[in-house]
């Protein structure tokens, strides 16, 4: 087993969750939400919110995911962890798309917590939250999450 996931379940930042299933549609819901939000914000030239935005879509399609597996996350680290081990390592999720999603929280991080972002950071974002959701979607429909 992955020593950082084991880790993660150890300090219960990861834990089993028999409802999680029945919830991936609300979280695939709300990542498409939080992404339409964030073309709105970008078209309004706000792209603090559009960074901040992006993220959140990308998180609640990850949480989809591990969702689907009956897991639960309570931690956005070991959110990506688990991430690694149940899509990156069986390659169903792309190395750039894991990536992408830990460059994702640290310019959020960055725009909440020390007003730092730029129009070019967010624009990338929004391709990325795009195809993360996209990605994703198609993933639970097939049933090889």
């Amino acid at each position: 087993m992955n020593p950082e996931f084991k880790d993660c379940l150890k300090k219960k930042k990861i834990k089993e969750f028999s409802r999680g299933k029945a919830l991936v549609s609300k979280e695939l819901k709300t990542a498409e939400e939080d992404l339409k939000a964030a073309k709105e914000s970008f078209n309004n030239e706000n792209y603090k919110w559009t960074t901040i935005q992006c993220y959140y879509s990308m998180f609640h399609s990850a949480r989809a995911l591990l969702y689907s597996k009956n897991y639960r996350e309570r931690s956005h680290y070991c959110l990506m962890v688990a991430l690694r081990v149940f899509y990156g390592e069986k390659r169903l999720l792309s190395p750039n798309l894991i990536e992408g999603f830990q460059k994702a929280k640290t310019l959020r991080e960055n725009a909440d917590y020390y007003d730092q972002w730029s129009k070019a950071g967010a624009e990338a974002l929004l391709d990325l939250a795009e195809k993360f959701l996209n990605i994703s979607t198609k993933l639970l429909k097939s049933d090889k999450a």
